[in-house]
């Protein structure tokens, strides 16, 4: 069994453990007690208990109305919600702080959603780093899926809504067939086995963010880290996941707009060469990116 995985034990409290405490000399404190020291693990259902705490990174902008559903499908055993506002004018980041008063929110200095995703993985402190979208979108309790797969020996989990189990009641025919064909072209030109391509619910160790130079400031560095870390040899899973309606507001993706930047990406890709810079860290994480606060 995987070090970072056990099985729950039932009616036991997989955070703490009671061992006795050595027995004091004097008389009050002559029977043994029972402390409560730290344990390794987190419960994440009756059943199983995880080590690695876990970061859930989630970009915004004048999302106020959806947080409520997004923040409510979270599983209560993550580590941190890293919330990084793209300058929303409407309640945003006090709906955030309202639903989760420990929630780390970073005020994006760029734009673009893979500035704002830099800028949250530079804040997490997490061993594994979840990206989750903010318009209603993703379960949060697919989670569990991507954790499962990384503890159980991925390095990235990618996830797929073509993969069995997985689906979408978003995509148009003609993103399903523009997906469909990038895939096909990442596949053919990167030796991956991809489902899916252009879906933004992924996680991963992060380390890995040592192995991949992160340099995309816009939607398709999605597709960007899907190919860098094929191009890494990192370890990829893919994790079935099913891709809701937004719930409220209106989407800012264009199928044929992002889908040439995403084309572009994957040629730049194909040409240039692997250079030793790509092996450095992308970012430097001590060093967080926009306001933290």
């Amino acid at each position: 069994m995987s070090s970072f995985l056990r099985p729950a034990v039932p009616g036991h409290d997989p955070l703490t453990t009671q061992t006795p405490v050595a027995p004091a000399t004097t008389r009050a404190t002559a029977t043994a007690t029972l402390g409560r020291i730290p344990a390794q693990y987190r419960p994440i259902s009756s059943h199983l208990a995880i080590a690695p705490p876990v970061s859930v990174v989630i970009p915004a902008m004048n999302e106020a109305e959806n947080l409520p559903h997004v923040f409510n499908t979270l599983p209560d055993w993550i580590h941190e919600v890293v919330l990084v506002d793209g300058n929303s004018t409407d309640d945003t980041i006090d709906v955030a702080r309202e639903l989760r008063p420990d929630v780390k929110v970073v005020k994006q200095v760029g734009k673009g959603k893979g500035d704002a995703l830099i800028s949250g993985f530079a804040a997490c402190t997490g061993d594994i780093i979840v990206m989750v979208d903010a318009d209603g979108s993703a379960d949060g309790q697919e989670i569990v899926s991507y954790v499962s797969a990384l503890v159980g020996g991925a390095d990235f989990a990618k996830g797929s809504r073509f993969a069995n189990g997985g689906g979408t009641d978003d995509m148009t025919p003609v993103r399903k067939l523009g997906n469909r064909v990038l895939c096909g072209i990442v596949n053919a030109k990167f030796g991956a086995r991809y489902t899916d391509l252009c879906y933004g619910y992924n996680a991963f160790w992060r380390h890995c963010l040592d192995r991949i130079t992160l340099d995309c400031t816009g939607f398709e560095i999605e597709t960007l880290m899907n190919i860098r870390v094929v191009k890494a040899g990192l370890r990829v899973q893919e994790v079935p996941s099913h891709e809701y309606l937004r719930i409220h507001g209106v989407s800012n993706l264009s199928a044929v707009r992002d889908g040439l930047r995403v084309l572009r990406v994957i040629l730049q890709e194909k040409a240039v060469r692997r250079r030793a810079s790509e092996r450095r860290p992308a970012l430097t994480l001590k060093a967080p990116r926009g306001e933290l606060s």
